[in-house]
């Protein structure tokens, strides 16, 4: 088996990964490189790839760079150039997700497909479920931290949803992580709190799809210290900070972020003369050089914090190194033990906590907020308490409580270990993980694309011009005689059309307006793919696109709901249920998605020109039949000019296609203006379709003025 796992943001390396670097460098790249080296040393898997983004920026390490890195024997780091070369927070990398998926694409084509996808967090769960859908191949999420529950717990906060959105894209996170849902054949959980209290929540959840495999921890390096008189090189950097450096040391480790509440321990510590008197203060804030150097979210929350330790006066009584190496982890938590330290995690929100195994299993006991994975590493390990995060009185009370009884201490301390080792181990993790992806692939077919054709069987163009039907090719008499003798003098040039008409209707309009017969017929709003003069059908499109299509329970669904009327028969086809909507008395496009999920229907939704509503399954659209002619054909992205006016060819502008959106383009494409390789053209109808031509020299040598977007 190959297994393919993919995170996207972060900085990930196999050697000396920069955990707590920023916000997007934390417990998830160790996570997925931990998993990596492990499912690699099961029996049967031949290889696993871990696919992220290649990153060139002065900024940071060249290893970032590299196109594939060795994790270990089996197990690789493949490096997927997409988007901006720079390093980008990953609010930033939406737009660029497409991109990715076609790069992956192009990857799959030269080294083969992988037998399962395995997307984490929200970023690379749509990239997955794209990829999954495309090439029919299995596909496993792990959320790590989700958005609704995030945006709650903000909004608790007293922060405002504008202000959420703006800062965090959270609507658009919270669609990727139910499209993942949607499409996974197994969702991997750490806790049952998790799966109970926070999965719950999404219209997707299914529980029969829900695993909850806890993570391991890495027993060989964090174990408890050799002895009380080990010196460790960490301490000297963390002791500068204090007066009294033998007191017990209250350890935070976290990135900082809003999510993390470290600005609420500082106020609890500050604010209790007993815990000043008892114990110092450790916060370990992911890695620095200089202040103005870090993102300004992570800036603004380190700059609140020592705000803070100014305000209640705690020099000398509280460290807060800039730097430290990741082999300088362990070390920390064992110079806490020596001290009878707590490891503390006061964290908003917390799918499972890393950190706190760490600790748990080098015998520091351990205060961490009562949500997600805490729950149930205090309850497998007995090593400590937990806390309300938005309490005071109860983090000081745990704290002091953690200070002041020495034996129970020593209790919590041994059965943290003990327990670390018994409940939490990589080994046990990749066993239970192997068995169920095993059933999964047991009962999936085999991808239709497996055995792709090396020879090309299209007529060899060089690059091809896709382009919708109604209200784009047509609405302009003259402009379209330009465009297509344009294309008949161009021989190199292919030409398709994407139309939501089935074939029958769109057959009989090329033929009314004496059109060309089109090399390529994409029908019935990605649904139906067709070639050539004799309309030959694409058998392995047409193989697995039904897959979970369930139209009499669609009809059924929306059976008089107010707004929703369907159309004639003519406008039906086999994988397209289509409806007008009345927009002042129907459900909203975000209800009627709901109510599809709600119903437990895995289904499409595409909405267009603000009146028409097209229900089609989830492998279908004009974006991923774009793409699946493209991955079967051999065709380059960047030969490619697509051009829509409305909805539903949103899917097939996004990517590394070369976009056009026609001037007469509906209200529901304007969110695409400024995405990269997207052009607005002014022209209406074909004559939009020239300017785009024209636009990025696609007749010559083509150039793609839009391709940065920074």
């Amino acid at each position: 088996m190959k297994i393919a796992l993919i995170s996207l943001h972060g900085l990930i390396r196999a050697k000396d990964p920069e955990l707590g670097r920023d916000a997007d460098t934390g417990g998830q790249v160790k996570y997925v490189l931990e998993l990596a080296e492990e499912l690699a040393q099961q029996p049967g898997v031949t290889e696993v790839e871990l696919l992220t983004r290649q990153i060139i920026d002065d900024r940071v390490s060249s290893e970032y760079g590299l196109v594939e890195e060795p994790i270990c024997e089996n197990a690789k780091i493949v490096r997927i150039p997409f988007g901006p070369k720079r390093y980008i927070r990953k609010e930033s990398l939406w737009p660029y997700i497409e991109f990715f998926v076609d790069q992956a694409l192009a990857y799959y084509r030269r080294a083969g497909l992988p037998d399962l996808i395995h997307g984490h967090y929200a970023d690379a769960g749509l990239a997955g479920a794209q990829l999954a859908r495309l090439l029919h191949i299995p596909f496993v999420f792990t959320g790590h931290s989700l958005g609704r529950v995030k945006q709650q717990r903000l909004l608790d906060k007293g922060k405002s949803l504008e202000d959420l959105e703006r800062r965090y894209k959270l609507s658009q996170r919270i669609e990727a992580e139910e499209v993942a849902l949607e499409t996974a054949s197994m969702v991997v959980a750490s806790t049952s709190q998790e799966v109970e209290q926070q999965y719950e929540i999404y219209e997707n959840y299914v529980p029969g799809r829900m695993e909850v495999i806890p993570p391991g921890v890495n027993l060989n390096s964090f174990s408890a210290p050799e002895s009380q008189e080990t010196e460790y090189p960490i301490g000297p950097g963390i002791e500068r900070f204090l007066r009294d450096p033998s007191k017990p040391p209250l350890i935070a480790m976290a990135r900082p972020d809003e999510r993390k509440n470290l600005e609420m321990l500082v106020r609890v510590f500050g604010e209790s003369e007993r815990l000043r008197e008892l114990s110092n203060l450790v916060l370990v804030m992911g890695t620095r050089e200089r202040l103005k150097d870090l993102a300004s979210a992570q800036r603004r929350i380190v700059e609140q914090i020592l705000g803070k330790i100014d305000d209640y006066d705690l020099y000398g009584s509280v460290a807060y190194p800039k730097m430290h190496t990741p082999s300088d982890v362990p070390d920390i938590y064992r110079w806490g033990k020596q001290r009878r330290g707590v490891f503390v995690n006061p964290a908003l929100t917390e799918p499972f906590g890393l950190t706190l195994l760490e600790a748990a299993a080098t015998g520091l006991p351990i205060v961490a907020t009562n949500d997600g994975g805490p729950r149930d590493i205090i309850a497998n390990c007995q090593n400590g308490l937990l806390v309300d995060p938005l309490d005071p009185e109860a983090i000081e009370k745990s704290l002091l409580r953690m200070l002041t009884e020495p034996k129970q201490w020593d209790d919590w301390s041994e059965k943290g270990a003990a327990g670390a080792k018994k409940h939490y181990s990589w080994a046990n993790h990749a066993k239970r993980y192997w068995r169920d992806v095993n059933d999964i692939l047991d009962h999936s077919a085999e991808p239709v694309l497996a055995r792709n054709a090396k020879v090309r069987r299209m007529p060899n163009f060089d690059r091809l011009i896709i382009t919708d039907l109604d209200n784009t090719l047509t609405g302009d008499d003259a402009a379209l005689q330009e465009l297509l003798e344009t294309v008949k003098e161009h021989e190199y040039i292919g030409f398709g059309i994407s139309t939501g008409r089935r074939l029958d209707s769109a057959m009989e309009l090329i033929e009314e307006m004496k059109l060309p017969r089109p090399d390529l017929i994409c029908a019935g709003v990605g649904t139906e793919l067709y070639y050539g003069e004799n309309l030959t059908n694409d058998r392995s499109w047409r193989k697995q696109i039904g897959l979970h299509w369930t139209p009499k329970e669609i009809r059924k669904l929306f059976e008089g709901v107010d707004g929703i009327f369907v159309q004639k028969d003519h406008q039906q086809s086999e994988f397209k249920i289509s409806f007008d909507v009345d927009t002042s008395v129907a459900p909203s496009i975000p209800k009627i998605k709901r109510m599809l999920r709600e119903a437990g229907i895995r289904a499409r939704v595409v909405f267009s020109r603000g009146m028409y509503l097209d229900i089609i399954p989830n492998r279908g659209g004009p974006g991923v039949a774009v793409r699946h002619v493209l991955y079967k054909w051999g065709f380059s992205p960047e030969k490619v000019l697509v051009a829509g006016d409305s909805g539903n060819d949103e899917g097939m502008l996004k990517g590394r296609t070369l976009g056009v959106v026609v001037g007469n383009y509906s209200p529901e494409l304007e969110r695409l203006r400024d995405w990269p390789r997207i052009y607005f053209a002014e022209g209406h109808h074909a004559r939009g379709i020239l300017e785009g031509i024209n636009y990025y020299q696609f007749l010559e040598n083509i150039t793609i003025p839009n391709d940065r977007h920074e």
